[in-house]
Parts: C-alpha cells; sequence; structure tokens
C-alpha cells in the first residue's frame, strides 16, 4: 500500500526503459529504449555469423569475447547455457542479471553485476524493456543464459545513450541470466496458522483472494501487529529491495476490502523500508524471509492517519495480508 493516495503502481525501471523521450533522465544501468519512432523490431533469430562467444558461469559475470568481424544486424537470442527452472511466461515478473558490451565500439556496458548494481525486475513481453531484455527472456527456462545481440532497433534505438558510451548506431552484446520468474497469479501455498484469538482469521481461496474476517465489536489495536501465517524459508527482506507481492486489504471496523492485488491483475511490485509505503509496511515486511505469508494490522498512525483515501475513512485501522513471492 503506498504511501499516497491511490492504488498500487509499478515501481518505475531505473534501465532499459521502453517508451522514453529521448530527454529523459537515467541515473543506472543502460539507457531507455527507443521512442515510437524508432524501427520496427526485428524477428529473433538463434544465431548468425560472426557471433561473440561468452565464458563464465550462470550467476556471475560473463566474459564477452568480440569476434574480427562486424555485426550482421540480426536480432539474435542464442541459448547459451538451458536452465532446468520454470518457462518464463508472458507477463511474468522475470529477475534477470546482465552483462553488456558494445560491439561497436569493444567497450563494456555497466551491468547488473558491478558494485552497488541490481538485476532487472520486469514483467517479461509486455513492453516495458527494450527488445533485447523484453522479448528474449520469453519461453526461456529459469536458470538460462541467453547471449543477446541487439542491433540499434532492438537496444537503444536513434537515442544516444551518453553516459554509457553508447551511440544512437551501435550493436550491443548482453549477456542475460535468468534468475527467477514469478507469474502473476502465484500465491503461496501449504499449511497456514491462523493469528491468535482476537485478530482477524484468515481463509486460503487457492488463487483467489483470502478472505480476512474481523470479528465485530472488537477494540482495534493501538500498536503493529504482525501475524506470520505461513513461514518461508527464503532471505530476510531488506530494505530498499523491490518485492513481489500478492495482497489483499480489509478495515478493521467493518471487514470491507479496499483494495487487493487481484483486483490490479495479479502480483504487484513494490519497494519496501524506504518510505515508498506506508510505514506498517515497511515495519512489518523487513526482515520477513521470502515465501511468507504475513497478516499485518496496522493502527491509524502507521497508515493513512487523519487522512482519508479511496476506500478508507480516516483514522482507520487496517488489516492486510501479504504474500512475499519475492525480493530483488
Amino acid at each position: 500500500m503506498r504511501r499516497r493516495a491511490g492504488l498500487l503502481v509499478l515501481l518505475p525501471m531505473l534501465a532499459l526503459l521502453a517508451a522514453c523521450s529521448s530527454s529523459s533522465s537515467v541515473k543506472s544501468g543502460p539507457s531507455p529504449a527507443p521512442t515510437s519512432s524508432a524501427p520496427s523490431v526485428p524477428a529473433a533469430v538463434s544465431s548468425a555469423s560472426p557471433m561473440p562467444t561468452v565464458s563464465g558461469s550462470v550467476g556471475s559475470k560473463a566474459v564477452i569475447t568480440l569476434p574480427s568481424g562486424k555485426p550482421t544486424g540480426q536480432f539474435v537470442v542464442s541459448t547459451v547455457v538451458e536452465g532446468d527452472g520454470a518457462t518464463v511466461g508472458r507477463g511474468d515478473w522475470v529477475t534477470v542479471n546482465y552483462t553488456a558490451k558494445d560491439w561497436t565500439t569493444g567497450k563494456d556496458v555497466p551491468s547488473s553485476y558491478d558494485a552497488g548494481a541490481k538485476p532487472q525486475l520486469y514483467q517479461a513481453g509486455l513492453g516495458q524493456l527494450v527488445p533485447a531484455f523484453d522479448q528474449s527472456v520469453v519461453g526461456k527456462k529459469v536458470g538460462s543464459r541467453l547471449l543477446v545481440v541487439a542491433p540499434p532497433s532492438v537496444a537503444f534505438g536513434t537515442n544516444t545513450t551518453q553516459q554509457l558510451g553508447v551511440g544512437k548506431d551501435d550493436t550491443v552484446v548482453f549477456v542475460l541470466d535468468v534468475m527467477e520468474s514469478v507469474p502473476q497469479d502465484s500465491v503461496l501455498t501449504g499449511p497456514m496458522t491462523q493469528p491468535a484469538a482476537g485478530q482477524p482469521q484468515v481463509k486460503d481461496n487457492g488463487k483467489a483472494a483470502p478472505t480476512i474476517t474481523v470479528a465485530p465489536n472488537t477494540p482495534a489495536p493501538t500498536d503493529l501487529q504482525t501475524n506470520v501465517l505461513i513461514k518461508g524459508d527464503g532471505k530476510p527482506v531488506q530494505a530498499g529491495q523491490s518485492l513481489v507481492l500478492q495482497y489483499t486489504g480489509v478495515l478493521w471496523s467493518n471487514g470491507q476490502q479496499f483494495d487487493s492485488s487481484w483486483t490490479h491483475g495479479g502480483a504487484q511490485v513494490l519497494q519496501i523500508g524506504t518510505g515508498a509505503v506506508i510505514p506498517g509496511w515497511d515495519k512489518g515486511l523487513v526482515g520477513q524471509p521470502v515465501g511468507s505469508r504475513v497478516e499485518l494490522v496496522i493502527p491509524p498512525s502507521l497508515g493513512y492517519g487523519t487522512t482519508a483515501q479511496n476506500g478508507i475513512p480516516a483514522n482507520s485501522t487496517l488489516v492486510f495480508v501479504i504474500d512475499i513471492l519475492e525480493a530483488v
């Protein structure tokens, strides 16, 4: 739940954004994608000649060796290592690490493996990122390493990326490591521990939003209540991470649902621990293991306080059930 009014919104991508104007400022990672006036994207092929070679293992920075010849201009997506995980579907939240090199200049391009950098987290096949990322991963398996040769129409098009040293006519070579994929209808499963008496009870509804029942005439707590319904076995959530979440929120006063990820198409992404969401989420989710289902009972002081929101009266106590599906 965002700090300000309105429904949950996808985090803006910091790199490789599609449909950005040429004047957009991007502070980290490769630059924005071509504008709508860019050439159409060619169909991908699995090989061409000449081709770069790749060494190194999946999950670590790749070494890209360029051939002596010039690029053919083809959009190439070649599977260097095939993973054994789930197949990435269109719309899945996919986590991708990448290494990049400018074939035209021979220079390295900033990588997600560089110090302080993070993997890309985006929805595959929906045009959120440049085609070299957006289209290349659909149909590939988690754990795969892909070699992508991206001509300008698939990489940065007519946009210049001075901060990266990539020219508008440059061909860029990407090595993509497909680390994780979360379908939008993903939910957590397994035995669920109900909260203590007096706390809202939760009914699991499979792939649908859970039912949250608040006992009538029960005084609302004045401090944050955190109830772990399913304890995950992943790494603890850290402040500053982007989380892939399913969630449902109801009012303590009458049990009425006011928001749910299911009404936004499924799993959503939010940054946690940075003030981008209400304080109750920051306090309640940081430190929880990935793979956990958590119930948060949030008093007004850690929610929206005296400010009314859409469907949320002022001074409301809020109840959320949240599935933490991934953290990047």
